[in-house]
């Protein structure tokens, strides 16, 4: 998601990636005692003390699904004496999609497709044995999964030099994603991202893998270099922040796929 991801910084700064900053920023003391659900104009917004927040670029949060509101609601209420939007990621990831705004939409779409064309899953490992295993047994499947849901063909390579994609398979991919509307798109952004892989992200809305699947095909390097070398506290802790907005994204689309069935 390399074009999208560069671009949005200074939005992620604003909504979903604050919280990477926060380790050297003071939090705010909690100013609030009552937490609901409240209908807003165009949706649902939740309320603190009866005032809806905004985000830190001061924009109205509605959303269309009372749910998705909850579960913000959710968020707001655990918070103790401080407020950490660290473990705050569904407010964090509806806060980037306020900021991103409607207009940001077909780049955003664009971006999973553009990512698919070089995904994770399509470069493989010539060596060792025990790994170039492991992606084939991981990754194929899933491919298949997905060549047979849409009718599509992949080439995958050994290495890392680019592979160009059959533009028949990036043409349906893209049709996929027709009329996603904003969260949506930015949950998938943000799973693309965590994974590594547009083509998971896009296996994830289609229904052809579930989360877990998900979730261990896109840590196939990580998981094995761990069986071979050892796991590190440090390296723990980043896959478990990496974990929590995983499962923030994928109980956002989720949400927002109940509502709308």
């Amino acid at each position: 998601m390399r074009e999208f991801l560069e671009d949005a910084e200074a939005h992620r700064d604003d909504g979903y990636g604050r919280a990477q900053h926060l380790n050297k920023v003071e939090l705010p003391r909690r100013f609030y005692k009552d937490v609901g659900v409240g209908v807003a104009p165009a949706g649902y917004a939740v309320t603190l003390d009866g005032r809806s927040p905004r985000t830190p670029g001061q924009k109205p949060v509605v959303v269309h699904n009372e749910g998705l509101a909850a579960a913000m609601a959710e968020e707001w209420t655990a918070q103790g004496e401080f407020i950490d939007p660290r473990i705050m990621p569904i407010v964090r990831l509806v806060n980037s999609a306020v900021e991103a705004g409607v207009e940001r939409l077909p780049a955003l779409r664009d971006e999973i497709v553009r990512f698919a064309g070089n995904d994770l899953m399509l470069y493989r490992a010539d060596t060792p044995r025990e790994l170039v295993a492991e992606q084939e047994r991981v990754w194929d499947a899933a491919l298949v999964k997905l060549a047979r849901h849409f009718d599509v063909s992949f080439r995958p390579t050994i290495g890392i030099v680019h592979q160009p994609q059959p533009q028949s398979t990036l043409d349906r991919l893209a049709a996929a994603l027709t009329g996603v509307g904003l969260i949506e798109i930015v949950a998938l952004n943000s799973l693309t991202g965590i994974a590594g892989s547009g083509l998971l992200a896009i296996a994830l809305r289609e229904g052809l893998m579930d989360a877990e699947a998900i979730w261990a095909a896109a840590h196939v390097d990580e998981d094995f270099n761990i069986r071979l070398w050892g796991d590190v506290e440090e390296a723990r802790e980043r896959r478990a922040k990496r974990r929590l907005d995983f499962d923030a994204a994928v109980r956002v689309l989720d949400l927002v796929n109940s509502a709308e069935g």
